[in-house]
């Protein structure tokens, strides 16, 4: 649009610094259970009652990026390689930008639970490395076969003793837990150069875990890119948390000079005030990290409804329309 602009001349204004907008700031959505949620009939809806595909739902709300976890052999192939093709490929024709994160188990990796695929047993930590790195480079070639790369891949989930116990447990052998992440980065940039690799530990508001996580990775010459927490508070602390959480993540970015990002977070699904809040405000600190180095905030399994497999801190109604805290995103 064109407008008429006066001849005569204009006075001199010298406007307030405006603080540009991060178009790149990433606002994500972990929705690996979706496929599994789709085989059992559940369906989704806008607020306003209109069935719509989840992950395309989750793209009107604000939602730009889709984090997917990878299992080795799980038992009833859900979250294998097949699984998360198919929905990287639906997240890749919806212009989403994609996060994959390895767990190195057949099941769920989380800091209470690191057991090695049962295929891996018995293996000494020479060949865990081999096995995690033959196993990083088949899913993400399977991808790049499929034309996707995703921008940023974990190696290990919650992390925060380290992974593949017995061998690769952080506290009783450093030097190991540091060995299999850089065969996981030397596999994920054997792939593509140009992904980011994220270490990812819980409790993204205790700075003593990860200084005591990320000095010991440090010095034992381990290489990654990208520090990843999770933060689940409730309506009670959610902004003591964050506030803390933000201190800790400008002390990574002081203390390591490493990009953070806020990889899960979540809240009780009937505290739809507070959640919008909380996720309002660790949104607001992400974005104010020190050096622009705050990447973004993923929401994890937000679609989850009606008691999904007994977790109740999904963002959608029993009706399985999304709640106001999702409003944060857009």
């Amino acid at each position: 649009m064109f407008a008429l602009v006066s001849c005569k001349k204009q006075p001199t204004i010298n406007p307030q610094p405006i603080t540009p907008v991060s178009n790149n700031f990433v606002k994500g959505a972990d929705v690996s259970w979706i496929t599994e949620m789709e085989n059992a009939g559940k369906k989704f809806y806008t607020t306003t009652g209109v069935q719509k595909d989840g992950m395309e739902l989750l793209k009107d709300i604000g939602i730009n990026t889709i984090r997917l976890r990878v299992w080795v052999n799980p038992t009833n192939n859900w979250n294998n390689t097949a699984d998360v093709v198919a929905k990287a490929t639906k997240a890749k024709n919806l212009g989403l930008r994609i996060l994959i994160d390895f767990h190195y188990s057949d099941s769920w990796a989380d800091p209470g639970q690191q057991t090695k695929p049962l295929a891996w047993n018995g293996q000494n930590i020479s060949a865990l490395q081999t096995s995690l790195y033959n196993h990083t480079f088949s899913v993400l070639n399977t991808l790049k076969a499929a034309s996707i790369t995703p921008e940023w891949v974990q190696i290990g989930n919650e992390t925060n003793d380290g992974m593949l116990w017995p061998e690769g447990k952080a506290s009783t052998n450093m030097v190991n837990f540091a060995a299999l992440i850089n065969s996981g980065y030397d596999a994920v940039k054997a792939v593509n150069n140009s992904i980011k690799v994220i270490v990812h530990i819980s409790n993204g508001n205790n700075n003593t875990l990860f200084r005591w996580m990320f000095d010991g990775l440090t010095a034992n010459n381990a290489k990654y890119d990208v520090i990843g927490m999770s933060l689940y508070p409730d309506a009670s602390s959610w902004s003591t948390l964050n506030t803390q959480c933000f201190a800790n993540m400008n002390d990574m970015v002081a203390r390591y000079n490493k990009e953070v990002m806020l990889v899960e977070v979540g809240m009780s699904w009937d505290e739809p005030t507070a959640c919008q809040a909380f996720l309002t405000d660790i949104i607001t600190k992400t974005k104010q990290v020190n050096n622009n180095k705050g990447l973004g905030v993923i929401y994890w399994e937000p679609q989850c409804y009606g008691n999904w497999q007994g977790y109740t801190k999904g963002a959608f109604d029993n009706n399985g329309k999304p709640t106001n805290a999702l409003n944060a995103f857009n």
